[in-house]
């Protein structure tokens, strides 16, 4: 079994910030990428950003320059630092890891059970 588990969201003041984490643990060869999706009532599942196993990130337009991606290999984690904080910015988040479990297994998608991040104004 593989479980990721999120932590760090809340609530905030427009303008504020907040980390979210999320570590994957169980049966694991090999993480490749690793990201943060959101979802927000009545709308789609949305990218956030994501990060390569070696450290290459990619943003949505809606969070460049204030949101940042991080990853501890080491520890099977996963980090979104969000600064300036919109209301826009409210809804669940959900991280996302592409894993391996074992080596001759195919790669494959695994998700969090969300946290939640309101922000307020």
């Amino acid at each position: 079994q593989v479980q990721l588990v999120e932590s760090g969201g809340g609530l905030v003041q427009a303008g504020g910030s907040l980390r979210l984490s999320c570590q994957a643990s169980g049966t694991i060869f090999i993480i490749n990428d690793m990201g943060w999706y959101r979802q927000a009532p009545g709308k789609q599942r949305e990218l956030v950003a994501t990060i390569t196993s070696v450290g290459s990130t990619h943003y949505a337009d809606s969070v460049k320059g204030r949101f940042t991606i991080s990853r501890d290999n080491a520890k099977n984690t996963v980090f979104l630092q969000m600064n300036s904080l919109k209301l826009e910015d409210t809804a669940v988040y959900y991280c996302n890891a592409d894993l391996k479990r074992w080596s001759n297994l195919r790669a494959q998608g695994y998700w969090g059970q969300g946290t939640q991040v309101t922000v307020s104004s």
